[in-house]
């Protein structure tokens, strides 16, 4: 009889660890991810999100086509009537609005 068996046996217990070793980096590099990337994306969204639900009669807004006009009328809890300027007025879904621009912010840059 030779040792290798006994080798053999001996070395199969220690698979559980060597996966965990293995498992390590995976779990560092989604971690990572994580704090530089997952995360991040999320805050935005909800500050967009937030954004959004707050905008009032009179912000003026930029929609997702790049069109500017300024909010006359908030219609129900999804949409908004935008004048656009020449008296062109047009109705957008809340969710195609991508900014609101604060007129008080752009006065205290030029000033």
């Amino acid at each position: 009889m030779s040792a290798t068996p006994v080798i053999a046996s001996a070395a199969g217990g220690s698979g559980g660890a060597a996966f965990f070793v293995q498992l390590v980096p995976l779990i560092l590099i989604f971690v990572i991810f994580w704090f530089l990337l997952i995360r991040p994306q999320q805050k935005r969204m909800k500050d967009h999100r937030d954004m959004i639900a707050a905008v009032k009669k009179g912000d003026k807004v930029v929609t997702g086509g790049g069109l500017l006009g300024k909010v006359t009328k908030l219609v129900g809890d999804d949409e908004v009537e935008i004048d656009l300027g020449g008296g062109q007025k047009v109705r957008a879904l809340k969710a195609t609005l991508t900014d609101i621009r604060d007129p008080r912010a752009a006065k205290a840059v030029n000033d």
